[in-house]
This record gives C-alpha cells, sequence and structure tokens, in this order.
C-alpha cells in the first residue's frame, strides 16, 4: 500500500518523507486555504520531496476544469489534477487521459461513481470513507465493494482511501487491497506508536544502565 498525506503543509510533509514511507500528498482548496500559502509554490515545494502531489482544480465546469488541468500539469511532472466526481469532472478525465495528464477523482460517496470515473480514465479514484461514518454509513463497506468490481477487471485506475480518521482505517483499507492511503498529518503521527514498544524501549535502557 502507498501512503500520501493529506495536508498542505510542507514542513509536515518533509518530516514524515524522512521516514521513508511517503508516497505523495493530496491537497484541497480548504488545507491550502488553511495555511495561508501560495499554492503553486506549495505544489512545487511538495513535488521535490514525494513524487505524487494531487492538486484540486477549483472550477466547477469543464472548460474551466481543462484550462487548470493544463496548467496544473505543466507545474511539474510529479503534479496529479485532482477533480471532483461529477459529469464536468468525468469530461475533465476523458480530456486528460488524452493528454496523458495523471488524474485524481475526488469527493467518490458510491461505487457507481467510483466505475464511472474509472471507465473515463481516472489514475486515481478517492472514496471519502471518513464522511461515510459521519453520515451514519460504514465507510469501508464502500471500499470493500470498490476492490470487488476491481477484482473483476483490468481497471489501471488505483484505489486511494481518503478521509481516513483513525489508525484502524488504515489496517482495513490495507487488508481489502486499496492501493493507497492518504492520512492526515495527525494521524501519521499515530502509526509508529504503541505503548508496549514505548516500554519495552524503557525497559531496555533501565537495564542496560543497571549493569554499566
Amino acid at each position: 500500500m502507498k501512503f500520501f498525506m493529506d495536508t498542505a503543509n510542507v514542513d509536515q510533509v518533509a518530516e514524515c518523507a524522512a521516514w521513508g514511507v511517503l508516497d505523495g500528498v493530496t491537497t484541497n482548496p480548504s488545507l491550502v486555504a488553511k495555511e495561508g500559502k501560495d499554492f503553486k509554490e506549495t505544489v512545487l515545494k511538495m513535488c521535490e520531496l514525494v513524487p505524487n502531489v494531487s492538486a484540486q482544480v477549483t472550477a466547477t465546469d469543464f472548460e474551466g476544469m481543462k484550462k487548470q488541468a493544463d496548467e496544473y500539469s505543466s507545474w511539474h511532472k510529479h503534479v496529479v489534477v485532482k477533480v471532483p466526481m461529477t459529469t464536468e469532472g468525468l469530461k475533465t478525465l476523458s480530456y486528460c487521459r488524452e493528454k496523458g495528464i495523471r488524474t485524481n477523482t475526488t469527493l467518490i460517496f458510491s461505487a457507481s461513481q467510483a466505475l464511472l470515473a474509472a471507465k473515463a480514465g481516472a489514475s486515481i479514484i478517492s472514496p471519502f470513507i471518513g464522511r461515510l461514518d459521519d453520515a451514519g454509513e460504514d465507510g469501508m463497506v464502500l471500499i470493500a465493494e470498490i476492490m470487488e468490481i476491481w477484482s473483476q477487471y483490468n481497471f489501471e485506475t488505483e484505489v486511494l482511501v481518503a478521509s481516513t480518521r483513525h489508525p484502524r482505517h488504515i489496517i482495513d483499507a490495507a487488508r481489502l487491497g486499496a492501493h493507497i492511503a492518504t492520512i492526515p498529518y495527525a494521524l501519521f503521527q499515530k502509526l509508529p506508536n504503541h505503548p508496549l514498544t514505548d516500554s519495552g524501549i524503557e525497559k531496555f535502557v533501565k537495564d542496560w544502565e543497571s549493569v554499566q
């Protein structure tokens, strides 16, 4: 499984990239606005750290999204253009496929949306499991449905599990065979930790010090 970070903070990306486990970054307008930094500058800095940086379009119509897709993809070879799951977005996915522009389809909440995005040529699809959980559904059921569909066909589209909220989301997604999980910085900090690891290290140190 590939690990992406869901952030627009370059320092956070650099920190986790240093662990040797980070494969990419996903951003969105809300994350960029929160950081208050220049969008293009932020994306380019991240492109120097990881080989996949999803930069989301802000237009909602095909012509606008097509223009932004051309612009964003020209910035750096590591840019993946993030497109919303709409009919206008599907047109944009098809256009990008013909142009050789990598894409990530965002805001997917159903298997039918996932299937349409894959057929339109998405490089990556992003089902949002945490938001489904918030709405009273089981987000992992959607991942199971999508992975079952993918097992029947030869889609090259990668399944990215988005809106992850806790470590169990990551493990369950991996067990189902999802290709990517995008993870907020705070959740990334939890993944390497376990209280038994901490207590074990503390005991080793104390035992070693006792014989010095």
